[in-house]
């Protein structure tokens, strides 16, 4: 059956002095036919295989760099917006240390006021008491008076008589001046409320401008807030436990926000303190987690000209343990986070490879690079050029492989990317 699809040939090759064949037998035929359809099959299907990556690679290039650009506006937008609210935060904070010490002063007067409402208060109760006391010896002297008059004895009856006339001039004279004193007591007392009153309009106007500078206080540090918050979250990264760590190893010009101490002399928490404190507090928290967020890997390693080739996850039977970014050789690789360089030099299969040792247990990994521009022991901080993409190591094209780890584990590096991309 092989025999009559492919027939025994002889190929015969004659020279000047002989002729001489070669017997091409069925199954070496065969093996030829074989041999040439799957080197022209392979050919074919290699093709196909590079014009459809050429045209998708293309197409995901032009994707990656308008995806890139919208990125960049948000950022730019993010960080006015950022900007525009600390300065807000910055200036009602002001506003409100302004504030209290006007509501301090007042606060001061308002108690003047009131205690020298009080005195004048006490004083005119004691001139009414010498009032009193002044007309009843008035009421007794006139009976005296008109009991003499009535008796019309001797001289020494007109004697006493004058005598009583003189006492009785006495009292009139120290009651018209103690109805004076009273008036004036009386006119100070009625300025002093009205002057209290005045006060307390004044204060409770300044309450209400001081509610306002909190309510939008409090909306500045919950739109601030709420976005770190998120991001960290999204990372599988407990905030709380987060702030706390960053709030032990804390030791930055300063220190953090402390809350306003208020003399409370056994009475209720004043509002405004409480609210006044939860505002540091928010503050305070803002802060921690700025911190926080330029040790943690939330940026991209390259920032132009390049397109994600392969991602975390199972490759051929086995664990691709981070994220390949393809591109020219040379394009600059930055340090995604505050760290401490642990490894910078040639590793088997990595090529040239640098780690970086951040805080919270957390470690990025750069391998198969052209140039390591750190060293061992070198501080690094987010941003901060640490080598360019190159094709070293086991690597089928220029790219870098990055590697996110934490504790020593493979985690999914776009995790943090992603997470940062709405904040940063």
């Amino acid at each position: 059956m092989l025999e009559r699809v492919f027939p025994e040939k002889r190929l015969f090759l004659r020279s000047d002095e002989e002729t001489r064949f070669i017997r091409l037998k069925p199954e070496t035929q065969l093996v030829a036919w074989t041999g040439s359809v799957l080197v022209v099959g392979w050919t074919i299907i290699a093709t196909a295989i590079l014009l459809m990556d050429s045209i998708g690679a293309g197409n995901f290039r032009a994707q990656a760099e308008r995806e890139q650009m919208v990125y960049e506006d948000r950022l730019n937008a993010l960080s006015q917006e950022r900007d525009s609210r600390a300065m807000e935060a910055a200036a009602a904070h002001d506003r409100f240390n302004a504030a209290l010490t006007q509501i301090s002063v007042m606060q001061s007067q308002l108690l003047e006021v009131e205690e020298k409402r009080g005195e004048l208060e006490r004083g005119l109760e004691a001139v009414q008491a010498t009032l009193r006391d002044a007309m009843r010896l008035r009421e007794d002297a006139l009976a005296q008076l008109a009991a003499i008059e009535a008796e019309g004895e001797n001289g020494n009856t007109v004697a006493q008589s004058s005598e009583a006339n003189g006492t009785l001039g006495l009292l009139s004279s120290a009651l018209a001046e103690t109805a004076a004193e009273r008036d004036k007591i009386a006119r100070d007392a009625e300025f002093a409320i009205t002057q209290a009153q005045e006060l307390e309009l004044e204060l409770r106007l300044q309450q209400e401008r001081n509610d306002q500078i909190f309510r939008q206080l409090e909306e500045a540090m919950l739109v601030s807030v709420e976005p770190l918050d998120r991001m960290f979250r999204a990372a599988g990264m407990n905030p709380d436990t987060l702030i706390n760590q960053v709030r032990q190893g804390y030791s930055g010009t300063g220190g953090s926000l402390t809350p306003i101490q208020f003399s409370t002399r056994g009475a209720e928490p004043d509002p405004d303190a409480l609210r006044a404190n939860a505002i540091l507090t928010a503050m305070d928290r803002i802060n921690l987690y700025r911190i926080a967020a330029e040790k943690v890997p939330f940026s991209m390693p390259v920032r132009s000209g390049y397109r994600m080739t392969s991602g975390f996850g199972q490759r051929w039977g086995r664990l691709h343990a981070g994220t390949d970014f393809a591109g020219s050789i040379g394009l600059p690789v930055y340090a995604t986070a505050d760290g401490t360089v642990t490894h910078a030099s040639w590793t088997s299969g990595y090529g040239r490879l640098i780690k970086i040792q951040h805080d919270f247990g957390i470690e990025t990994r750069y391998a198969h690079l052209n140039a390591m521009d750190v060293r061992v022991g070198q501080r690094v901080s987010r941003g901060d050029r640490i080598g360019a993409l190159g094709n070293s190591g086991r690597s089928t094209g220029p790219h870098l492989h990055y590697e996110v780890r934490e504790s020593g584990i493979p985690v999914n590096p776009m995790n943090y990317i992603r997470a940062g991309r709405d904040v940063f």
